[in-house]
């Protein structure tokens, strides 16, 4: 393995928030950050995240709801939940002290075989491979790997990387750089759909670099798109003062934790959609004349229509089964209030 490559890596992304604080704690909440996330947008954050949690103990005294404001501009809430249980968990098992045994890493809540093997090769720069999407589709073109991408690729690079097929001779190798600097040459020149073998400092020990590197690793057989969904929904806004009524979305919903102004569902294709009550005309309403604004999630394309309603037209004329409401402020980041709700808001004023 070329030292070209590391010292690439080094020059280029060394400054990286998380390499210049490197400790194991920063790198658990770096490594979930990260996933599904990309570099630039967790750059952003990183600081700001570990300045109002600087310990593993810190973490772990966090309520839900304060992690996932912590956690807004990050996307997908789970990981940020994940992080929590982790922390509790590494306090209550482990008396705070990550552990440096992967089957130990595993039994941690929130802690699967990717961030187990991230924290020992990246946090502790110990012998491991963290296998993430740019570690995969680097190492199948290296060694000329034609294996499904995936959870079969991934299987066998572990098992070959076990066997010790990858490489061979370098018995000084250190693993934090390794791993760090595959991971930015799979971000940067080897790309899914597009390669600068030119440029890139393992090109001459890549076994496919005279080919076609885009064939490695081999895709995935195409699935059948999901048929999406529409949904037109109800947002409806009732004012106070400057505060707006809002109830906290539970575990088993879109988006849970967060807070959400009352929303009916008005017309949806999937007949088995329970996130929200359905519309059973309390006030009439002229549709064409509210504002509206497009959303989507999952299989839904949204159309979001704005109400406008007092308090007292709210309790004299709506129901919403058993949630419980209070009045949030939305122009608070404290508030945790959903993008969605935001959305309502700016759409209402313009």
């Amino acid at each position: 393995m070329s030292q070209e490559l590391i010292n690439w890596s080094k020059k280029n992304y060394s400054d990286l928030p998380w390499r210049r604080k490197r400790s194991l704690y920063n790198t658990l909440v770096s490594e979930i950050m990260l996933q599904q996330t990309t570099v630039g947008t967790v750059i952003n954050h990183f600081d700001k995240f570990i300045n109002k949690y600087p310990t593993i103990e810190a973490l772990s005294k966090t309520s839900e709801e304060e992690i996932c404001i912590a956690w807004k501009g990050l996307g997908y809430y789970r990981r940020a939940r994940n992080l929590r249980k982790a922390a509790i968990g590494i306090v209550e098992d482990f008396q705070g002290k990550i552990p440096l045994d992967f089957e130990k890493l595993k039994t941690i809540p929130g802690i699967g075989e990717y961030t187990a093997s991230a924290l020992l090769a990246i946090g502790a720069n110990k012998k491991a491979l963290a296998i993430d999407a740019n570690l995969e589709r680097v190492l199948s073109r290296l060694y000329r790997i034609s294996v499904e991408k995936g959870p079969k690729l991934q299987k066998e690079l572990k098992t070959l990387f076990e066997q010790g097929k990858f490489f061979k001779g370098r018995s000084d190798l250190n693993w934090r750089n390794l791993n760090e600097s595959l991971m930015d040459l799979g971000r940067v020149y080897c790309q899914a759909n597009k390669v600068d073998c030119l440029a890139c400092p393992l090109s001459k020990d890549c076994a496919v670099a005279k080919e076609n590197p885009l064939i490695y690793p081999s895709k995935l057989k195409k699935v059948k798109k999901r048929e999406s969904n529409d949904l037109e929904l109800l947002r409806v806004l009732v004012k106070k003062d400057n505060l707006f009524l809002a109830y906290k979305k539970s575990e088993n919903e879109w988006l849970s934790g967060q807070k959400e102004f009352p929303t009916f569902i008005l017309k949806t294709s999937d007949k088995s959609l329970s996130q929200y009550p359905y519309w059973d005309g309390q006030v009439n309403l002229n549709l064409k004349s509210l504002k509206k604004f497009k959303t989507g999630i999952t299989k839904y394309k949204i159309t979001n229509y704005v109400l406008e309603i007092s308090e007292e037209k709210w309790k004299k004329s709506f129901s919403c089964g058993k949630r419980r409401f209070f009045f949030v402020n939305p122009d608070s980041k404290d508030e945790n209030l959903s993008t969605s709700s935001t959305k309502a808001v700016l759409a209402l004023n313009k």
